[in-house]
């Protein structure tokens, strides 16, 4: 298993999960949600600066990626 990067900022997930063929659905308060048709995943990562690595962890296990995958959308 790979592991999770550290220090990520939310927009840096958010463009990761874009690749990944997530689309911005909305936002409330500091919160995107991002929404995926096919197959059907919608999930929610907090604007921060910095994500801490249990949240990262829900967010791709949400977006039913592996870890692996989830390094290689960030490049």
């Amino acid at each position: 298993m790979s592991k999770l990067p550290r220090g990520l900022s939310g927009q840096e997930v958010v463009k990761a999960l874009n690749k990944a063929g997530f689309y911005f659905k909305r936002r409330k308060g500091s919160h995107i949600i991002l929404r995926r048709d096919v197959p059907f995943a919608l999930v929610v990562v907090p604007d921060h600066r910095n994500i801490d690595t249990g949240t990262l962890d829900h967010i791709i296990e949400g977006a039913d990626i592996t870890v692996a995958d989830f390094i290689k959308l960030l490049k």
